[in-house]
């Protein structure tokens, strides 16, 4: 299949390459190629491509920066989509986007299943949840991956900040009362790849590495799977102000799919991988 990976530099956009650069014919575009936030150049370029799958792991990310630059979010992660989704539909190509818990107020300690309503906190969700609802007015072919906490080689993400930090001081405060499923890009690229082969129904999926955690959990495992010896402090969200509203309960429940191994599992590959821990 002729295949479409948007944001092909960024951490997830690396993963998918290697997981679809064997038996398909790949076109990789990030910025520097296409302005997906602007229509006639998305209709343009993408009609003129003509691919059987677009992937669009391109996003606007930065949680609290959203908060300032609301237009900006609501441009690449709501607009930007409807016009990816109005190509894909006029060219009957199917149309893969990825999303987030924060779509979700987190109030729900028991975690949110794929049809849960939405009820974003913060712009960053709202801009994605709008992206969401611009694929259910305009797609027929579609799926609709929400994940969470994603970490993985190529970009910003908790681990690569916890392990910068652990060269810099001697403890740390980590928030210990938000709750969600960290997921390696690797694994969640693996799962894509499966969801295109099963050809499932089109509709949303839950896919996050399995169990779930605190940031400090998460912050602590880290730190004993790389052989640190650092404190670690758990505090409460109110003591750890940001801009942005995080939800508490984050969790994604997954009712479609086979689940992932556990997040603790794909942690320690990672960091083996990366050469921060010996097998």
């Amino acid at each position: 299949m002729k295949i479409l990976i948007l944001g092909y530099k960024g951490m997830l956009g690396h993963e998918l390459v290697k997981e679809f650069e064997n038996g398909h014919e790949l076109i990789l575009w990030d910025r520097d190629q296409i302005d997906i936030s602007r229509k006639e150049e998305v209709i343009e370029k993408v009609s003129k491509l003509c691919p059987d799958i677009v992937i669009n792991a391109a996003a606007y990310t930065a949680v609290d920066e959203a908060e300032h630059n609301k237009n900006l979010a609501y441009k690449v992660n709501g607009c930007a989509v409807g016009f990816l989704a109005t190509v894909c539909k006029e060219i009957d190509a199917l149309f893969i986007h990825f999303s987030t818990d924060y779509v979700f107020d987190g109030e729900n300690h028991n975690g949110y299943k794929e049809n849960h309503s939405y009820n974003p906190i913060n712009m960053y969700g709202k801009s994605k949840a709008l992206g969401e609802k611009m694929i259910f007015d305009i797609s027929s072919k579609y799926y609709i991956i929400r994940t969470s906490w994603l970490f993985g080689k190529n970009g910003k993400n908790f681990v690569e900040t916890m392990l910068r930090l652990a060269k810099e001081k001697k403890d740390i405060r980590v928030v210990n009362d938000q709750f969600g499923s960290p997921t390696y890009a690797k694994d969640l690229a693996s799962e894509v790849r499966k969801l295109v082969e099963s050809q499932n129904q089109s509709g949303i999926y839950h896919i996050t590495n399995s169990e779930t955690c605190s940031w400090y959990d998460f912050a602590v495992k880290i730190f004993e799977l790389s052989n640190l010896n650092l404190k670690v402090k758990p505090i409460k969200t109110e003591e750890f102000p940001t801009p942005a509203k995080r939800p508490i309960y984050s969790m994604l429940i997954n009712t479609k799919l086979p689940p992932m191994r556990k997040w603790e599992e794909a942690l320690k590959s990672y960091l083996i991988e990366t050469g921060r821990r010996k097998l």
